[in-house]
């Protein structure tokens, strides 16, 4: 076999499929790819990843929404829930938060806890529906009883904020820590946030620094400035954890 071929899938063993996906990245790709072709929606959803991320070869937003789409017609539910993503986002094709919704309902209603967290928060916002916040709190709520940890931060936001439920600071610093403890940088940034509130200092510079190493450009310079904007000059130095990470 050349570098760049691989053998019919059904002849391979496994073994020799093991060498095929650890070896070189066009030996991966090109395995992938034939897996895609005969119609396995797995390798499908791979190569549509690879092409939406560019990872070992060239990125290729549309060729992925494509991909993406072939997966999810063959009933692959996190394929169904990145063609809501596409619409979401415009990775491939244009926006349009009405078919992001459409393709989150799915995989939401078909029990995929990233369809509930992506449908919930379009709900929450009314972006692509009307806004229906109890409805959101609900599809948030199921996905975290499932462990999404980024959908039990939005339920803590929910309790913080008083929206559809009435404030109960203590329910949303436990939801915050469930997020922070299931990795997810804003729960980890709202537990500290917590943590300071209470004058537990130490406690909160661990998380705060777990926070610093995830997130986009926006996030960092939002929480930077909620730190330097705190009255103890601890808190405003710790802006910098921020900055760096930037």
């Amino acid at each position: 076999m050349t570098a760049t071929t691989v053998a019919p899938l059904d002849t391979l063993s496994p073994d020799a499929l093991a060498a095929e996906l650890y070896g070189s990245p066009e030996r991966r790709v090109a395995l992938v790819r034939r897996a895609a072709l005969a119609g396995v929606a797995e390798a499908q959803m791979v190569l549509g990843q690879l092409l939406l991320d560019g990872r070992d070869l060239p990125r290729d937003a549309a060729a992925a929404f494509g991909w993406f789409t072939v997966a999810a017609r063959a009933d692959h539910l996190p394929a169904v829930n990145m063609v809501g993503r596409c619409y979401d986002l415009g990775w491939g094709v244009a926006v349009d938060k009405g078919m992001a919704a459409r393709w989150y309902r799915t995989a939401a209603q078909r029990g995929l806890d990233w369809g509930m967290y992506n449908y919930g928060t379009l709900l929450a916002l009314g972006h692509g529906v009307p806004q229906d916040r109890a409805a959101g709190l609900a599809w948030f709520g199921r996905a975290a009883d499932m462990g999404n940890a980024k959908a039990a931060n939005f339920v803590g936001s929910f309790h913080e904020d008083g929206w559809v439920v009435p404030v109960d600071l203590a329910e949303a610093a436990r939801c915050y820590a469930v997020a922070a403890e299931g990795g997810d940088f804003r729960g980890a940034f709202n537990h500290a946030r917590m943590m300071i509130a209470a004058g537990d200092l130490d406690a909160a510079y661990p998380w705060l620094e777990r926070s610093a190493a995830g997130g986009n450009a926006r996030f960092r310079a939002q929480a930077a400035a909620w730190l330097r904007a705190h009255g103890d000059p601890a808190c405003a130095g710790w802006g910098r954890l921020f900055d760096l990470a930037a």
